[in-house]
């Protein structure tokens, strides 16, 4: 990760490198978060995804490197369940999303949402479960719609198709404001779109790359929950949604496209 240019979650409860599970949540030595595709405490990008994803939602702001995120102070906990080429299961996924949960609920690390841009798989009752128990602890599911140019609604595509006062499904649009040619779209199933095409961030080794895709819209909606967050602490996650929903910018291009227009 560009470490310059991130700033990477600690584990308050946790001492680096004792081999002890210090905080007692079950994890060893999870400083940085947790890896669930390989079981380790050892969550870092060796694809290059998450860190571009990463940028976006936070990427420090002011300080002469590299680039801006939408949140320039927020800090980034790394929870990874897919390996480097971008495999995981579904299991792992519900894993994840538990660890973010417990570590809110039980352990008060104030995480506000989760960034989810990846999709695959079918419908999973435990992980749509995993999700909602996120969002009665407080924290909001922030999803990929997909990059298929499909309507979701008639088409499921996981998990941005799951319904839910927890989850925001986000679609991209171009530099004009249209819908971009690659995203998945949904008047009931996707939430509101967001830039998605040629977006410039972080990659691994301290290094910048244009990506394209809803992943890379999904992290501006992301950004946006912690701003909030930020800025009414006692809001809860179903409020904020109801601001970023009530607060988009209608745009003709996605009318009937996304719930909000």
């Amino acid at each position: 990760m560009c470490s310059s240019d991130l700033n990477a979650w600690r584990n308050p409860g946790e001492i680096a490198g004792d081999g002890i599970d210090n905080d007692h949540n079950g994890f060893v030595d999870d400083v940085y978060g947790w890896d669930f595709a390989n079981n380790d405490a050892n969550p870092m990008d060796d694809n290059g995804h998450g860190t571009h994803v990463s940028g976006t939602i936070g990427g420090v702001g002011n300080n002469g490197v590299g680039v801006a995120g939408v949140n320039w102070q927020v800090s980034i906990m790394g929870l990874k369940f897919l390996d480097g080429s971008g495999s995981g299961s579904t299991s792992a996924a519900i894993a994840a999303v538990n660890y973010a949960t417990r570590m809110r609920r039980d352990f008060g690390i104030n995480i506000v949402a989760t960034n989810n841009s990846w999709g695959g798989g079918g419908f999973s009752t435990a992980l749509r479960d995993a999700i909602d128990a996120g969002g009665r602890a407080g924290i909001l599911f922030v999803a990929a719609a997909g990059n298929e140019a499909t309507n979701i609604d008639t088409t499921p595509s996981y998990p941005a198709g799951y319904t839910g006062t927890s989850i925001i499904s986000v679609a991209a649009t171009d530099r004009s404001n249209q819908l971009a040619s690659f995203s998945n779209f949904g008047s009931t199933n996707v939430d509101l779109a967001a830039p998605g095409v040629s977006i410039y961030s972080t990659v691994p080794g301290n290094r910048y790359a244009s990506y394209s895709g809803t992943s890379m819209a999904t992290p501006h909606v992301t950004g946006t929950v912690a701003l909030l967050a930020a800025a009414r602490p006692t809001a809860t996650a179903a409020e904020i949604r109801a601001a970023i929903l009530a607060g988009a910018s209608p745009v003709a291009s996605l009318a009937g496209k996304v719930a909000t227009g």
